[in-house]
């Protein structure tokens, strides 16, 4: 067994054109249906089979999406004769860093499945366990209409797709901001002001449910490239940078010194991603640093002209005129098993999926039901007429606006550097552990990484 696959196995522990021929016949003769709807020629015999498909979109916040998907999913079985596409919710995290780690360790990956990019997608595709689909993109002429395949190109070879993109920032109450004479800070200093304001009304200032690391670690990431340097990320694989500098230290303090001051609700390693929502949906919370993917819970919170209640905007740096910072991302989406594509039936069905899904037509219905900013190249026509509430509309102004931007952490570490990352800054909101201390831990685990080449 390979290194890498060894890894996998440990950290287990430690926790659309359609297909030419398939489409449907308008001339009412020459074909018999298929068991799903698809169609094929008069007199052959269709065999019918399952395609395994793993997704993230479960729980009321992701119900436009399910719903998407569903809608993809019937389509793409009607095009393809015999095909029944099996879905399979799962939890993010629980899908990311167990049950899909198991299953690539045994070798049986779902065929198609929810996965991010980098660094996942190099492990997999270094055992042979994830489809090139390079070939499949050449033939449906979807190479080009990318933003940005880096995350998911191992070694020259492109492994799986984006579903959306997304930026991270403050989602904010903009009736309270403006009957309390607030304005968006332009410095982290006139944010922290805004904080303590917001606390000396009984209000939290920042939303926040950190019961899985990464919720928290959005805004420690966002702190760091502010203090350490928006390119600094990139260099911890290469020992270029090192998680205890003292700049690092400085980020992370900062983030402590928030959680001591108050600036989150009490409790918060006890609350969950979509409960720290209806902190700000109910008015406890002013506040909430979230990805743009988020817009859509705030629907609900539109007038008749669509205009929102709630406004956006980025973690501003630490010095006016410093510029803006923000994780920019493309490295959620889907992969495809390598063995599935050994199999002519499933290929079809997979090819089918990537022309369906992967279209104009649902990356602007994303756009426009729930905020999830385009991976795919669209007219600015397109963008501007699907941009359906102002809320969206100010996220695509604050990202344009931005003068550097970087992939999250977890995009350009290893996995077990995260894994040591999530403890720590558990450990640091809880105060049981100072952020030196974690981060002198964070950087023995890289330089072991880095060591066995991983």
């Amino acid at each position: 067994m390979k290194k890498s696959l060894i890894m996998m196995v440990s950290l287990i522990f430690v926790a659309s054109a359609l297909l030419a021929g398939c489409g449907k016949s308008d001339n009412g003769g020459g074909t018999s249906t298929g068991a799903n709807g698809g169609n094929a020629p008069d007199g052959a015999k269709v065999e019918s089979f399952e395609l395994k498909m793993r997704h993230i979109e479960i729980g009321e916040p992701n119900k436009n999406r399910l719903a998407r998907l569903e809608a993809v999913k019937k389509k793409t079985e009607e095009q393809v004769p015999g095909l029944t596409i099996k879905l399979d919710g799962v939890d993010s995290e629980v899908n990311r860093k167990d049950k899909l780690r198991s299953e690539m360790a045994a070798g049986n990956p779902p065929d198609i499945f929810d996965a991010f990019g980098s660094p996942d997608i190099g492990v997999y595709a270094k055992e042979g366990l994830v489809l090139d689909i390079g070939p499949i993109l050449d033939e449906l002429n979807l190479k080009e209409r990318f933003i940005n395949l880096d995350p998911w190109t191992y070694d020259g070879k492109i492994y799986g797709l984006p579903k959306g993109g997304s930026i991270e920032g403050y989602f904010y109450n903009k009736e309270y901001f403006a009957a309390n004479g607030l304005e968006a800070p332009k410095t982290l200093a006139e944010l922290e002001a805004l904080a303590e304001k917001v606390k000396a009304d009984g209000k939290v200032p920042f939303a926040q449910g950190s019961k899985d690391a990464w919720v928290p670690l959005m805004t420690t990431n966002n702190l760091w490239s502010y203090y350490a340097g928006a390119d600094y990320t990139a260099g911890f694989k290469t020992g270029e940078s090192k998680w205890n500098d003292p700049k690092m230290v400085e980020a992370v303090s900062k983030h402590q010194e928030w959680v001591k001051k108050g600036y989150f609700k009490k409790g918060e390693l006890g609350i969950d991603y979509n409960s720290q929502r209806n902190q700000l949906l109910t008015d406890e919370a002013v506040m909430m640093y979230d990805g743009s993917w988020a817009s859509s819970v705030f629907n609900d919170a539109l007038d008749a002209e669509g205009n929102s209640k709630f406004g956006f905007f980025v973690m501003p740096p630490l010095n006016e005129g410093d510029g803006f910072s923000s994780m920019v991302d493309s490295n959620n989406g889907y992969a495809f098993s390598a063995k599935a594509g050994e199999d002519p039936q499933k290929l079809e069905a997979i090819k089918a999926f990537i022309a369906t899904f992967f279209s104009d037509e649902i990356q602007l219905q994303s756009l426009k039901e729930d905020g999830l900013l385009p991976s795919m190249i669209l007219s600015e026509d397109d963008l501007q007429a699907n941009a359906a509430n102002d809320l969206i509309k100010e996220i695509i102004l604050r990202m344009n606006e931005l003068e550097y931007k970087w992939p999250a952490f977890d995009a350009l570490v290893q996995a077990e550097v995260n894994t040591e990352l999530s403890g720590g800054i558990h450990r640091v909101i809880e105060g049981v552990q100072d952020p030196k201390d974690m981060l002198d831990a964070v950087q023995k685990v890289q330089e072991e990484a880095n060591a066995a080449g991983e």
